[in-house]
């Protein structure tokens, strides 16, 4: 087995690594067609709505977020910081278990960022995991965990370097020390598809990668080719089943399985990032639970339990995942906070509310950001309006012309009286309570 992996790591390189740089973009695959195991693993992503982003790496030891390399610092002094990387409180069985126990379905982890260090036992560089204090595999310890206890494995990887030469630099990352004389894109093209090939080959069933990075060139006179098409190939190659998707903040390029929305509901943009028409394939909004990705020690301002659930919903109810993230500390653990959310959350999404949210589909009743609905799926199928405000009105009038059979308080299973206005085409229903702290009243509809 070991020999064969091997094999598969020397022929993959060779095929994709040696292609050549053209001034063309992005150009489409038209030519990709998603296996049948690749359609099974969309939908089961699609139905779990709820994963966990995990922004970690040596960037932690300064405390100030995960960008903070490009910022002013020295490239060589910053990577100092992996002689002192110990985190030696992590467990990542803990780390599983809590985020399974919040009701997410799967995580996605940070292998490598824009810093350029590896979190894993590379053997395509010594700027790694291994070669620290701790001289543990991370990857290693997490896709164990996420096997042993039935949780998705995605991992993200910048296409983005501030540290290596080899990569040409684009709009961030200038300040760091290297050298633009020594870019050489067809070398980095070669090294990312052998670490990529690692992940593939190493760490047993991905689900997911999760590319970042794309718009670094976006305001090149010249337009940059990244040569997706031929690495997306050479994924599928060793994952059929693997799902890609970019944060490019772009229309889904041909050869992607999935589109992603930076800090934003799909359609609403305000943030400013995903302007994006949206597409059919599975949709993922990935927001922080504070203001930043990484760990920062000042960032204490925390979105309540409320606003996070709430968030989980709205985002649903446009028939996408969220990917909440979290910054773990230097020291290897999960902020205690960012535990108290995971706790909350899961207390809800493992009750009743559960059935409203997971294998749901975008539901038809929208009113603004306090009345929202998801769909489950099938012919007749229920619908489930979330009513997110503190005080729950009394009726809640809604245009639904389809006949109903029955409408309950999907929390406590009460019968919740209605009744149609068939010349304005609604239906009001009377609600059952009237809560001043209230996180989501849901009305179940059935059909």
């Amino acid at each position: 087995m070991k020999h064969f992996i091997q094999s598969i790591i020397l022929a993959s390189v060779a095929l994709y690594g040696n292609a050549q740089t053209t001034t063309s973009t992005c150009s489409n695959d038209s030519h990709y067609v998603p296996t049948a195991e690749n359609i099974k693993a969309r939908n089961n992503f699609s139905d779990s709505r709820f994963g966990i982003f995990l922004h970690w790496g040596i960037y932690s030891t300064f405390a100030q977020g995960e960008w903070f390399l490009n910022y002013g610092p020295n490239k060589d002094e910053y990577a100092k910081a992996a002689d002192a990387f110990y985190p030696h409180r992590f467990d990542a069985e803990k780390w599983i278990s809590a985020i399974k126990a919040s009701g997410a379905k799967y995580i996605c982890f940070t292998t490598r960022h824009h810093d350029g260090f590896s979190m894993w036992d590379t053997k395509q560089s010594d700027y790694n995991i291994m070669h620290t204090p701790y001289g543990k595999d991370v990857v290693r310890q997490l896709a164990d965990a996420c096997h042993k206890q039935n949780i998705g494995l995605h991992l993200y990887y910048s296409h983005i370097d501030w540290t290596r030469e080899d990569y040409p630099a684009g709009r961030t990352g200038n300040t760091t020390g290297k050298d633009p004389k020594k870019a050489d894109w067809n070398h980095y093209y070669k090294f990312m598809n052998a670490q990529l090939t690692e992940l593939l080959t190493k760490y047993g069933k991905v689900d997911g990668i999760w590319f970042d990075g794309w718009w670094d060139h976006d305001e090149d006179s010249v337009p940059f080719n990244w040569q997706l098409p031929e690495q997306y190939r050479m994924i599928h190659s060793l994952q059929p089943a693997c799902i890609i998707g970019n944060n490019h903040h772009q229309t889904p390029f041909e050869g992607e399985d999935m589109q992603m929305f930076e800090r934003d509901i799909p359609g609403e943009n305000k943030s400013g990032l995903s302007g994006q028409s949206i597409s059919q394939l599975p949709l993922e909004t990935c927001q922080t639970m504070n203001g930043m990705w990484g760990y920062k020690i000042k960032d204490q301002d925390y979105k309540s339990s409320k606003e996070l659930i709430r968030l989980l919903v709205r985002t649903a109810a446009k028939g996408a995942n969220l990917l909440l993230n979290i910054g773990p500390q230097p020291n290897g653990e999960l902020p205690a906070t960012a535990l108290d959310r995971l706790s909350d959350m899961g207390k809800w999404l493992n009750g009743k509310a559960g059935e409203s949210i997971y294998a749901t589909v975008r539901g038809n009743i929208n009113v603004g950001d306090s009345i929202v609905s998801t769909m489950g799926k099938g012919k007749n199928a229920p619908l489930y309006i979330h009513v997110l405000s503190d005080t729950v009105p009394s009726s809640v009038t809604l245009p639904i012309k389809s006949k109903i059979k029955n409408a309950v308080n999907l929390e406590n299973g009460n019968k919740i009286k209605y009744q149609r206005n068939g010349k304005a085409g609604t239906i009001s229903f009377m609600t059952d309570r009237q809560d001043n702290d209230n996180t989501d009243y849901i009305i179940k509809v059935e059909f």
